[in-house]
């Protein structure tokens, strides 16, 4: 079929779509923990705590963590490295982008519908490509929110504690900790209830506005102030990312809007707690080269952060999953 002009500009617009889709995948929530469940609530880890007030509807789950799945788990699956990917992350987002060129050139499906390459042969060809994505990512996305991580999957992941160290509050008892047939193996601890003080919610509100401002910062060494190593190695390999990206993350204006208690706990010595927690906050990703502001992340978020502490040590960041 002879190209005329008309077929050209949709060619071209059409690249145009493929490309800027293309593009989008691998964009991420930035903030910490903003794209999927980190960390460790010892033996309980994989199981979810209560809904509360805050964030009355389902949890996502622990994709990252350095605990072992209990016996019973069948199948544990891998950890999702592309957090929070539109499109189920660059692999979909890419295969949408060729698939869309494919159909273009004529080599898509079918061979361009036996070559006969008009429009409405190309529209069909974008809508078999695009149900394919859809029923792809809906596919990956139940695996993956029906499958913990496996144990160690880090690259640089470390396991213990560092050697140092408003809220309605309640309590609802919960197994777990870091020494609870979690990390190292260690043999489960009996759980006994915890009750969570006034100023225990206030150093977790603390805890929630220094936790993102040194993320925003790239201060490891606060960080290591605040979490686990276990967390902070997670943050350290989001902040590789972002640098081999050549963007930089920066929060700030973090405001806790509503929080309360899900459950709190000790196993052996540890004591852990888990709040829900709605904030705002300034999330926003630059250029590092030349400080162009790239994108804005969501101005609200809502979070279960969890909590360990060793006697007589301060509360320090184990784990965050995502509200709904």
């Amino acid at each position: 079929m002879a190209s005329s002009p008309a077929r050209r500009r949709r060619v071209v617009t059409l690249l145009a779509l493929a490309a800027s889709l293309a593009l989008a995948a691998p964009a991420v929530d930035a903030r910490p923990g903003g794209g999927g469940g980190m960390g460790s609530r010892g033996s309980k880890t994989f199981s979810a705590p209560p809904s509360t007030a805050t964030s009355p509807g389902a949890m996502g789950p622990i994709q990252r963590s350095q605990t072992s799945p209990s016996p019973g788990f069948n199948n544990p699956g891998m950890a999702a490295q592309n957090r929070g990917s539109r499109f189920g992350g660059g692999f979909l987002g890419g295969m949408l982008g060729a698939g869309l060129l494919g159909a273009l050139l004529g080599a898509g499906f079918s061979g361009g519908l036996g070559g006969i390459g008009s429009f409405i042969g190309l529209i069909f060809q974008i809508g078999l490509i695009a149900f394919l994505v859809m029923m792809a990512v809906r596919f990956f996305r139940r695996r993956q929110e029906g499958q913990p991580a496996m144990a160690g999957n880090a690259p640089h992941a470390r396991s213990g504690l560092p050697p140092q160290g408003g809220m309605n509050p309640g309590v609802n008892p919960m197994g777990g900790g870091l020494g609870a047939g979690g990390l190292g193996g260690a043999r489960p601890q009996p759980v006994q209830p915890v009750q969570v003080q006034p100023d225990d919610f206030q150093a977790f509100e603390r805890s929630l506005q220094e936790i993102q401002s040194a993320y925003g910062r790239e201060d490891v060494a606060a960080l290591r102030r605040l979490a686990t190593p276990e967390m902070v190695s997670y943050f350290e390999e989001d902040l590789r990312a972002n640098a081999a990206r050549g963007v930089v993350n920066r929060i700030s204006d973090v405001k806790l809007l509503q929080g309360d208690l899900s459950e709190a706990w000790r196993e052996g010595p540890a004591e852990f707690a888990t709040v829900a927690m709605r904030f705002s906050l300034r999330d926003e990703v630059f250029e590092r080269a030349s400080n162009r502001h790239v994108e804005n992340g969501p101005q609200e978020a809502k979070e279960f952060w969890t909590f360990v502490r060793e006697p007589g040590g301060p509360w320090l960041l184990s784990a965050i999953q995502q509200g709904r």
